[in-house]
């Protein structure tokens, strides 16, 4: 197993990023979903179609960045979609949010507004987890990567009803 895979605490397989929304209830019907996590530094707050001229210009000014952030080396995504596209993608993840199927966060500067990454929460295909986990952060703010893994990993275990988690780890950086 690559050493990078986290899974509080345990190595595991390798993260695709093609996420299957599988059946059944991805939390569980009594659970409240949080709107936000905040630090200092950044806060998340649920992807949305308002935020998509700065998510597109975030991830389409950081491709090769996210291509080499763990957990998205072989991914298509990042691929040519057009403003359009993209705004159809941001309404997918707000709608899979809506209904409890997978969640998406957008990472905001602190100080600025400014979009810096992303957080994708869905459930895992292979069943081996109860959710995987991807983030990326903006080529310009590479310095976020590791502290918002940190910050997303002491969440998830500490306020979402989760167990097995898949999230690849952050090994470098402060």
């Amino acid at each position: 197993m690559p050493s990078w895979f986290w899974f509080f605490g345990h190595p595991r397989g390798w993260i695709d990023e093609d996420v299957d929304v599988v059946q059944g209830p991805f939390v569980p019907s009594g659970f409240v979903v949080p709107l936000a996590l905040v630090t200092k530094q950044f806060r998340l707050e649920p992807l949305g179609p308002q935020h998509n001229e700065s998510d597109y210009e975030a991830w389409s000014s950081s491709v090769e960045h996210i291509h080499v952030t763990p957990g998205w080396e072989a991914s298509s995504w990042s691929d040519d979609r057009s403003l359009v596209e993209n705004l159809r993608d941001l309404q997918r993840h707000a709608d899979d949010f809506e209904n409890r199927a997978g969640f998406t966060y957008t990472v905001l500067d602190a100080a600025t507004d400014e979009v810096i990454g992303c957080v994708y929460i869905y459930p895992d295909s292979s069943k081996q987890h109860d959710a995987r986990v991807l983030s990326w952060v903006r080529a310009s703010r590479p310095e976020f990567d590791v502290q918002l893994w940190r910050a997303v990993a002491a969440w998830l275990a500490d306020d979402w009803p989760f167990k097995r988690v898949a999230y690849a780890e952050r090994v470098h950086g402060a």
